[in-house]
């Protein structure tokens, strides 16, 4: 198998030779590059397999390198590395599109474990040895987790791909109420904050798309305790 290259954009020079290194003792190539503007030219080079991004950049911000790589790659693993911990600036990176979001200071081991969590995901995702389509099914909502397809009856439904992350764990568990901190920690990898309501606000990205203009409702709150989807009368 050949080696993982992974891009760092980090503006501290101490820091992004330090992560540098520690990644290559992992087994992982990496390449530095130390502004936003020439990050985001290699972020989309086909050779990276897998980006870590701060936010505080010369040339363009992290949050717009983000935004723009996710549109041009949108497979490509993205992990925010950064000192801005706010709930605010973890929300709106996580939204942009990144994978992760890890605050500075951190533990390199977290680090190196979040990395092998993004491609574990990633391998799983992109798998398609199956000999047949793999499809979930709730009343006439259809996932089909091989092609990516959504479906309400005879309408297909375009979700992001974090939206299908999300919709596929909650299909995997129809019936079953789902907590916040299990949602957050399967879709996104992050140790949940209830502070965040980086949950709440694409479980109603869901709601627009698959149940606002269709019946039965599907996606139920169950108050302090999280989600369900569930065929049921409101």
């Amino acid at each position: 198998m050949s080696q993982k290259k992974i891009l760092i954009v980090e503006d501290d020079r101490r820091i992004a030779q330090n992560i540098s290194r520690g990644l290559q003792d992992e087994g992982y190539l990496t390449e530095v590059v130390y502004e936003g503007l020439n990050g985001r030219q290699a972020a989309i080079q086909p050779d990276v397999d897998l980006l870590i991004l701060d936010l505080n950049l010369p040339g363009l911000s992290g949050f717009e390198v983000c935004r723009s790589v996710r549109t041009e790659r949108p497979k490509l693993p993205i992990i925010i590395l950064s000192a801005l911990g706010e709930i605010e600036d973890k929300v709106e990176g996580l939204t942009l599109g990144a994978d992760d979001y890890l605050v500075k200071p951190f533990d390199f081991r977290e680090l190196i474990a979040r990395v092998a969590t993004c491609f574990r995901r990633l391998a799983l995702s992109t798998n398609t040895g199956a000999e047949s389509e793999e499809v979930w099914q709730i009343a006439n909502l259809t996932v089909n987790v091989t092609t990516k397809e959504v479906r309400r009856g005879n309408v297909i439904i375009d979700l992001t791909a974090r939206e299908f992350a999300l919709l596929e764990f909650m299909i995997r568990n129809k019936g079953r109420v789902l907590p916040k901190a299990d949602i957050a920690e399967t879709v996104w990898s992050l140790n949940f904050d209830p502070g965040t309501n980086v949950v709440e606000v694409y479980i109603n990205y869901l709601r627009r798309k698959i149940d606002r203009d269709f019946e039965p409702k599907l996606i139920h709150t169950r108050p302090g305790m999280g989600y369900v989807l569930k065929e049921e009368k409101e």
